[in-house]
């Protein structure tokens, strides 16, 4: 198969993650490898014990689906009670209270994804993507005809985004500037100091942002999560999120797409009735698992929250070490946040592998380790590694890892 370093194949169509996944899986040699399959390329934590979501979460579903109150349709901005409490809960780490009518109810972030480039949709519109990114943006871009326009993510510099880039690709043309903080696929969280300087670029460029917060508050290293909306006053700013990461809930699909903008460029009658009407088309989460989100939200689990942390950053510690025993991979920056990392990969050190595509059909064929190529998500002979990992899976996945490395390095690798 070919697949060019923007993760496009022969046939001009676009690899997802999923689509990738699918063609692992299927080289997978059952006959003659006896291995239990691993996979750390799906970001689902929930396919492992250790990682379930809090009581809290699953009492308020059961109690607002036995009341049979919650059984008919759902406006299609989302039930008023549950726009409440995502307004209530966003605004808790902003500088400025945001109201029901900022926030639209999704099914998950990927639809809150979607309707962000349906809306910013027009002729000749060019979008502003990070490099290595999260190829959804890529796909419904691609549908809604919106060019896609790449800038890099600076691996030496804790992924930070290369402003320089984002100023030289930008135009009259570009309709916004796509941030994902926590990192996917690089664990990286930004500073404070460093989302100042995209907002004041994107502000100098009369661009808005698109901020991806999916992986909020996820985060276990030295800084702190520092949401987009912080600086709404100074560009304006539709942030995105979901239930799925923080609660461990990937398949309730909930999720949200929120003006934080403050000076109230959303607000304009044109833009609130071009949303409203683009709403009335879609089909939001079920309304039961819409009414359970007030009690999610307001009733913070703090024990659920630190041990799921606490989880996370024991499976990085051992992915960051484990990976110091294989010479052909790499890791430029240890994560801080989400549930992802970027690896490197040093084809000069092995024998008969063409590029992490290579790499990563002979590893799934040999090992039946799965972990997704760079090239899927923007970067050529990189890997993604998804963490969020019982502790022991990881560690034989990385030792199968090893292995594959000593059977495949060069002869002077060996010894």
């Amino acid at each position: 198969m070919e697949i060019s370093n923007g993760g496009i194949d022969n046939t001009g169509s676009i690899i997802t993650i999923k689509g990738m996944l699918s063609l692992l899986m299927q080289s997978v040699d059952d006959e003659k490898n006896e291995k239990k399959v691993i996979s750390l390329a799906m970001g689902d934590p929930t396919v492992h014990s250790c990682f379930h979501t809090t009581h809290v979460a699953t009492e308020a579903v059961a109690e607002a689906l036995l009341s049979e109150k919650f059984n008919g349709y759902a406006p299609t901005a989302g039930l008023p009670l549950t726009r409440r409490a995502i307004a209530e809960y966003l605004s808790r780490d902003l500088p400025y209270k945001l109201t029901p009518n900022d926030v639209f109810v999704t099914s998950g972030c990927t639809q809150a994804i979607d309707v962000a480039m349906a809306l910013l949709s027009r002729p000749g519109a060019n979008i502003l993507l990070p490099r290595p990114g999260f190829p959804i943006y890529e796909l419904s871009a691609a549908f809604r005809h919106i060019e896609v326009r790449h800038f890099d993510l600076l691996p030496d510099k804790g992924w930070e985004v290369d402003l320089d880039d984002i100023e030289s690709l930008a135009d009259q043309n570009t309709v916004a500037l796509v941030i994902i903080n926590p990192g996917n696929p690089c664990g990286n969280v930004y500073s404070y100091q460093h989302l100042q300087k995209i907002a004041e670029t994107a502000n100098k460029l009369k661009t808005l942002v698109i901020a991806d917060e999916v992986y909020g508050h996820l985060v276990f290293g030295d800084k702190l999560f520092v949401p987009m909306g912080v600086f709404g006053s100074t560009v304006p700013i539709l942030t995105l999120g979901s239930l799925s990461k923080r609660w461990i809930v990937p398949g309730w699909r909930l999720g949200w797409f929120v003006t934080t903008d403050p000076c109230g460029m959303f607000r304009k009658p044109k833009v609130v009735e071009r949303m409203k009407k683009y709403f009335d088309i879609l089909g939001g989460p079920a309304t039961f698992i819409q009414a359970a989100v007030p009690s999610i939200l307001q009733q913070p689990d703090e024990v659920f929250f630190k041990k799921t942390l606490n989880l996370l950053k024991q499976s990085v510690d051992i992915c960051y070490n484990k990976i110091k025993e294989i010479p052909c991979i790499s890791c430029p920056h240890k994560p801080e946040g989400s549930m992802a990392v970027m690896l490197k990969l040093n084809l000069s050190l092995l024998d008969d592998i063409i590029d992490d595509i290579d790499f990563c059909f002979k590893l799934a064929k040999e090992e039946s380790v799965i972990i997704l190529p760079g090239t899927a998500v923007g970067l050529k002979n990189w890997l993604r590694v998804t963490f969020a990992v019982d502790p022991y899976s990881l560690e034989e996945c990385l030792d199968r890892i090893k292995s594959f490395y000593q059977r495949h390095a060069k002869q002077l690798q060996r010894y």
